[in-house]
């Protein structure tokens, strides 16, 4: 079947999705989450585009970027292969690490941007991972407030209120604020391996029922998920279901 066309964004901006193959974890550590960081400020000049939104997750990220002159195919190709390059050498791998193609939609109206940045920033709370946006560092909301961060906040915060406090209260308030946004996500595909027989497979694996995993020892229980959450079909939401141990710490260990 022959791939959809990318929709081409007028005012040139878009949320994008970039997410490791078969849901794999793309970074593992601070220093992994530092990198790519590094990576989209070092291509931004380079590239000539703008950045207002990014949050780093485990399997994948999200980004809010303005496209000036290079097209968004070659700027995506640019940092995924420079971070590539680094994270196989540091890990020792080969072969590609994100899924083939990376997922996008045109950001038109400065309502709907207001919705993405926000969206973006709440990513975290919706996979459990925070309780609020303010608790996540690895976003982009903290650049909105603080110096020396890699995002391009005044447009974002000209669409509020004149008047620079005046607008970071308001973009603070607005991004804390419980909602029902609906935006590009990640798919969440039905798993492959049904409950039961992840539940069996523990067991068989690992002589531990699923739902007692929690009470050992952390070392152990941390081997043991990170073992499990390679397997390909093998969500964090599953595992947290069979095991009774939250997604947070999940995603955290």
């Amino acid at each position: 079947m022959p791939r959809t066309a990318r929709r081409k964004s007028e005012s040139g901006i878009y949320h994008i999705i970039l997410r490791g193959i078969n849901k794999k974890t793309i970074f593992h550590d601070d220093e992994d989450r530092k990198k790519f960081l590094y990576t989209l400020n070092k291509f931004k000049e380079k590239c000539d585009y703008n950045i207002y939104a990014y949050c780093i997750m485990s399997n994948h990220m999200h980004l809010l970027l303005k496209v000036n002159k290079e097209p968004l195919g070659n700027i995506m190709r640019r940092l995924a292969a420079s971070y590539v390059y680094w994270y196989n050498n540091k890990y020792e791998r080969i072969g590609n690490l994100f899924q083939d193609r990376f997922k996008s939609e045109p950001v038109e109206t400065d309502s709907y941007l207001l919705t993405v940045v926000r969206y973006i920033h709440q990513n975290p709370m919706k996979a459990g991972i925070s309780k609020d946006v303010k608790g996540y560092y690895w976003s982009s909301y903290h650049d909105y407030f603080t110096e020396g961060g890699i995002t391009d906040t005044d447009f974002i915060l000209n669409i509020f209120k004149q008047g620079k406090v005046s607008a970071i209260n308001q973009f603070i308030s607005f991004n804390r604020t419980q909602n029902k946004d609906s935006c590009l996500e990640v798919d969440e595909a039905e798993a492959k391996i049904k409950d039961q027989a992840l539940v069996g497979l523990i067991n068989e694996k690992f002589g531990i029922e699923a739902a007692m995993l929690k009470n050992e020892p952390r070392d152990k229980m941390k081997a043991v998920l990170r073992e499990i959450i390679e397997i390909e079909g093998v969500s964090t939401r599953q595992l947290a279901r069979v095991t009774g141990i939250s997604t947070g710490v999940i995603w955290r260990l």
